[in-house]
C-alpha cells in the first residue's frame, strides 16, 4: 500500500521512507543529466557513495510481505519479482524470461532467467518464487498488504486459514524454470499488481532460520536485487553495496547510505550542508530554492485526504461527512500553506490515471475547490437533528491524526481545523504521531471504531488503473478500508455495498471503455458519500547534489529497478 506511507496506500501515508521514495521520483519528468557514464565523465569508484534520507524514522519494514511502500527503494534496490516496471509504468519481465497467459485469462506460466541466484551465490528457481507468493498470503505472515495478491485463487480461503498453502493449488512449480499462477477472474491489473513487493523473492533459507527476526540478518544474502545489504540498524538506517550476483547491468554506485533523520525541514537543512545528495525541499522553502542547481519539481501521481471512519458518530452520517468537506475552502488553506504547485482536488482518481473525470463534481454537486460554506452550515445542523444532538456541543469528541514529522501537513490539518470551527462550530483534537504509528494505526482501524477516528493520509499510485484508487481502498475485506466503507451501520451501508459491486464487476470487465466508466460512476458515488476528504493532488518540489547524474525519474512513485544502474557522480 503506498499510502505514503503509496501508496496509504493504507493509503494515501506508506512509511515515510515511502513518502521520499514517492518525492524523489516524482519530481521531474526525466533525467537529471548525462546517462551515458562516459569514463572522462564519472568520479572515482570511492566516490561513489549516495547518501539520502529516511525521514522520520526506521523504514515500516524492509520484509516486501509487509511493507506498506512497496515499490519504491530499498525494497526494490533488495529484492525483485516475475516482474517489474519500467519507467512509463509499462510491466515487463524481471525474473521471468517470459510469460504466456491462457485464452481464458485466468492463467499465467512464467518461465524464468536461466541461472538465477541470491546475493551469497545460491541457487533462485520457482520453488523460491512459490514460496514467497504464498508466505506473503499465508496468514501465519500477518501481512497487512497481502491484498496485492488477492487475484490468485483460493486467496480468500487461504488467507482466511481454511486450507494450508496454495502451492500444488493456484500457484504451481511446473519445473525450476517455470511457475504457474491462476487467478480467479479475469482482470488487466493482475501483472500490475502482480508488480507490488508481495511478490519479490526472498530467501527462504534466512526467514525458516530468524522467523520474525530475519530482515535483522538481510546481508547473509536475502534478496536478488542490483544491491545487497552490508548493514542494517533500526537507529541509524542501511548500508547497500552492488550484489555481485546479480543478473542484470550492475550499478555504478559502490555505496548507497539511507540515514535515518528527523522530519523534513532539518533533513533538507543538512542536505543544504551537504549530509546528503538530495532532500525534499519544504514546501513553504520552494520559492526560494526552486532556482537552484539540481532542483526538480513535477506533479506526482499522489494525494492527500483526511480519513473518517464510518464506525465512529457522527462521522457514520453523510450529511455530517458532507458538511465537514464543504466547510473547507482548499484554494485558502493550500495556496496559504502548500504552494500553487499542487492541486486542490475532489477527486479519488486523480489527473494521469485512466479513468480521470475532468466533469466530477463534489458533493451536493459543488463544483469549486472553494467549497460552500452555507450548504455546509445547513447540512451540518441537519446531520445534527438526524442523529439526535441538540447542538455542536452535545456531540462526542473528535479526534484528527496527522503524521508530525511533515510540517505542512501538521500545518494543513491545524487550518483544516480552525475552518471546522469558524463555519460549523466543531472543535477537533489533533494528534501528532510518528509516521510509522500512523500508518500501523490505519491498519489497526480497519474493521473497528478506532483507534483513528479522522486521519491526514496519503496516496501514490502502484499502478496506472483505477482499481488502485477504487476497490483497493474501498472494497468488503480490504486492509485499505480503514474507512470501514460498507461495512458499518449507517442508513447508507446497502447503497454502499451496491458501490462495492459495482468497483468488483469494473475489475473483471474485459472491454476497458466499459470499465472505465464504471469506475467513474463509482467514484462519483464514493465522492457524494465522503469516505475522505481529498485536499489536493501532490507536486513535489526536490533538491539533487548537481553531480549526481542518471536519474531517470519513475511516474509511479519511485525508480525503476534497472534504472539504477546508469546513477552515478560525476567528478
Amino acid at each position: 500500500m503506498r499510502n505514503i506511507r503509496k501508496k496509504s496506500g493504507l493509503l494515501g501515508i506508506a512509511s515515510l521512507f515511502s513518502i521520499l521514495a514517492v518525492l524523489l521520483s516524482a519530481c521531474g519528468g526525466g533525467s537529471t543529466g548525462n546517462t551515458s557514464g562516459s569514463n572522462s565523465q564519472i568520479a572515482l569508484a570511492s566516490k561513489q557513495v549516495l547518501r539520502e534520507p529516511v525521514i522520520g524514522g526506521d523504514f515500516d519494514s524492509l520484509d516486501p510481505a509487509l511493507t506498506a511502500g512497496g515499490l519504491g527503494d530499498p525494497i526494490n534496490l533488495i529484492f525483485t519479482g516475475l516482474v517489474s516496471a519500467d519507467d512509463q509504468g509499462n510491466i515487463h519481465d524481471q525474473l521471468a524470461a517470459s510469460h504466456q497467459v491462457s485464452s481464458d485469462g485466468l492463467t499465467y506460466t512464467f518461465t524464468l532467467r536461466p541461472n538465477l541466484k541470491f546475493s551469497d551465490g545460491t541457487k533462485l528457481d520457482a520453488n523460491d518464487v512459490a514460496y514467497s507468493i504464498n508466505r506473503a498470503i499465508d496468514p501465519a505472515t500477518k501481512s497487512q498488504v497481502s491484498s496485492y495478491l488477492s487475484l490468485i485463487k483460493d486467496y480468500d480461503k487461504f488467507s482466511a486459514g481454511k486450507i494450508s498453502t496454495l502451492i500444488g493449488d493456484s500457484i504451481v512449480v511446473k519445473d525450476p524454470n517455470t511457475i504457474v499462477l491462476t487467478i480467479s477472474k479475469p482482470a488487466s491489473y493482475f501483472l500490475q499488481a502482480l508488480n507490488y513487493s508481495t511478490s519479490y523473492v526472498v530467501n527462504k533459507a534466512l526467514t525458516t532460520k530468524y522467523g520474525a527476526k530475519w530482515v535483522d540478518h538481510l546481508g547473509e544474502g536475502a534478496g536478488d536485487g542490483p544491491f545487497e545489504v552490508k548493514s542494517y540498524s533500526h537507529n541509524t538506517g542501511l548500508v547497500l553495496v552492488p550484489n555481485p550476483n546479480y543478473y542484470n547491468a550492475k550499478p555504478k554506485l559502490q555505496e548507497l547510505d539511507e540515514v535515518i533523520t528527523g522530519d523534513r525541514d532539518s533533513t533538507f537543512k543538512s542536505m543544504k550542508a551537504g549530509q546528503f545528495d538530495l532532500a525534499p525541499v519544504p514546501p513553504a522553502l520552494d520559492s526560494a530554492n526552486n532556482q537552484l542547481p539540481g532542483y526538480q519539481q513535477s506533479p506526482a501521481l499522489a494525494t492527500r485526504f483526511i480519513g473518517m471512519n464510518y464506525l465512529v458518530k457522527p462521522l457514520d452520517n453523510i450529511k455530517i461527512r458532507q458538511a465537514l468537506e464543504l466547510a473547507l475552502n482548499r484554494n485558502l488553506i493550500v495556496g496559504s500553506i502548500i504552494g500553487k504547485t499542487v492541486t486542490p482536488s475532489y477527486h479519488i482518481i486523480p489527473d494521469g490515471i485512466p479513468g480521470y473525470n475532468k466533469d466530477l463534481q463534489g458533493p451536493d454537486g459543488v463544483t469549486t475547490p472553494a467549497g460552500d460554506q452555507a450548504k455546509a452550515k445547513e447540512l451540518f445542523q441537519q446531520g445534527l437533528q438526524e442523529e439526535g444532538y441538540k447542538s455542536v456541543n452535545d456531540l462526542p469528541s473528535l479526534s484528527l491524526s496527522y503524521a508530525q514529522s511533515y510540517k505542512a501537513g501538521a500545518d494543513t490539518m491545524a487550518a483544516v481545523a480552525n475552518e471546522w470551527k469558524q463555519v460549523l462550530g466543531l472543535n477537533v483534537k489533533l494528534v501528532g504521531l510518528q509516521g510509522n504509528d500512523l500508518i500501523s494505526q490505519e491498519f489497526a482501524t480497519a474493521g473497528k471504531n478506532g483507534p483513528l477516528q479522522m486521519w491526514y493520509g496519503s496516496w501514490s499510485t502502484d499502478y496506472l488503473d483505477p482499481q488502485d484508487w477504487t476497490t483497493l481502498f474501498f472494497d468488503k475485506g480490504s486492509s485499505n478500508n480503514a474507512f470501514n466503507y460498507g461495512q458499518n451501520n449507517s442508513t447508507d451501508a446497502a447503497a454502499q455495498q451496491a458501490v462495492q459491486t459495482q468497483l468488483e464487476k469494473a475489475d473483471s470487465t474485459s472491454d476497458q471503455a466499459t470499465r472505465l466508466k464504471l469506475y467513474q460512476d463509482a467514484e462519483q458515488k464514493l465522492v457524494n458519500d465522503v469516505p475522505y476528504i481529498t485536499t489536493y493532488q501532490s507536486s513535489y518540489g526536490y533538491l539533487l547534489n548537481p553531480k549526481l547524474k542518471g536519474w531517470k525519474l519513475f511516474p509511479l512513485g519511485s525508480m525503476a529497478t534497472d534504472d539504477w544502474a546508469n546513477v552515478y557522480f560525476t567528478k
